[in-house]
């Protein structure tokens, strides 16, 4: 009834003087019309007043579409049927996306405020050149602790979590890639590592962990942290971020020998069809002011460091989410790996969940 009246008001011409009608009849039958722009993001990763902000900026109406891992927004883009103009991979699903031929380059002549973009940031090994991607946020893996349990310092090495006196103390993100790569950075080895006799040897390491593992948890690991169920987790640093910010005895700390660093990246998949709103969105994002409020809202680290001034000084002295360059010199972009490979790295990390 609702799409019937709407669609009697289009033809009599009334609904020119109803953007909000419009917008609605654009939302509800998915309408690829020229005022909008289709974002497939994760869920809660973009400061939603800033999308309201962007629609008043430019008359572009952003409709919102969330995923919950990389795996499953390369697969319904990979099926077709989609009309995303933008979308968020990490990293390896950059690369992994390019090599399938399912991005667009950029049109840099189109861009505005790439310089706002630290060196540290740009240029890495999943898009040299950055031709296909713009960092959105960024981020590492490390250890969250709860200094009702542990002391500051106490924990600042992956070799530490194996220690017998942390028997049933630790959680850990569900995730092959981050657990069995911090398994393989306490043997020496890369995290990237093809070499089956080194991802056995962490699969056998990772054993001799079950004991002091009290959970193998996903997003809900956070409430569990934040509620003082467990002393320590091995999770990412803007989940960490969310944890502290509900409980002030828990900390972060990246260990020092070394850790992933992780990138969330905006990219233009074949799908895309509104290019005047996507680099209109695009600059929006590069503006200093826009990325900063960004980074407040969701807590995790900006790659633009004319945002990062921008940032309150407690934010940018915090060197659990703005390390040093010591630190940074440490860190591994994960690489994106054969199939065959990414299937032995699942096996071997559900052989460790079994054991657990």
């Amino acid at each position: 009834m609702k799409k019937f009246l709407i669609a009697f008001l289009v033809l009599m011409g009334i609904c020119l003087g109803l953007s909000v009608g419009a917008q609605q009849l654009t939302k509800s039958t998915g309408d690829t019309g020229s005022k909008v722009l289709n974002l497939y993001n994760w869920g809660d990763y973009i400061d939603p007043t800033l999308l309201t902000k962007f629609q008043k900026e430019t008359g572009y109406h952003v409709n919102v579409e969330t995923f919950d891992s990389n795996e499953a927004m390369y697969t319904k883009i990979k099926q077709g049927g989609t009309s995303y103009d933008l979308t968020v991979p990490s990293d390896y699903m950059v690369q992994k996306m390019k090599a399938d031929h399912m991005l667009i380059p950029l049109d840099k002549s189109r861009l505005t405020g790439m310089r706002n973009y630290g060196h540290s940031f740009m240029n890495k090994s999943f898009d040299p050149g950055n031709r296909y991607s713009i960092p959105y946020f960024w981020g590492t893996l490390g250890i969250i602790y709860n200094d009702q349990s542990i002391k500051p310092g106490q924990l600042a090495h992956w070799n530490q979590l194996w220690d017998s006196k942390y028997r049933d103390d630790i959680m850990l993100i569900d995730s092959a890639r981050d657990i069995m790569g911090f398994t393989l950075i306490s043997q020496h080895h890369s995290v990237n590592t093809t070499n089956t006799p080194e991802l056995l040897a962490a699969r056998d390491k990772l054993n001799k962990l079950s004991p002091n593992v009290k959970a193998i948890v996903a997003d809900e690991i956070k409430m569990y942290m934040a509620e003082g169920e467990a002393p320590i987790a091995v999770d990412w640093s803007g989940e960490a971020s969310e944890m502290m910010s509900q409980n002030s005895h828990l900390h972060y700390v990246v260990p020092t020998e070394g850790s992933n660093m992780w990138f969330d990246n905006l990219v233009i998949p074949k799908t895309a069809k509104h290019f005047k709103a996507i680099y209109a969105f695009l600059n929006f994002m590069n503006q200093p002011k826009n990325a900063a409020q960004n980074a407040e809202y969701i807590g995790y680290a900006t790659p633009n460091t004319a945002a990062f001034k921008l940032l309150p000084k407690s934010v940018r002295d915090d060197k659990q989410f703005y390390p040093s360059q010591k630190v940074l010199d440490k860190l591994e972009v994960y690489s994106n790996l054969s199939p065959e490979k990414v299937q032995q790295y699942n096996d071997l990390y559900l052989e460790f969940k079994m054991h657990h």
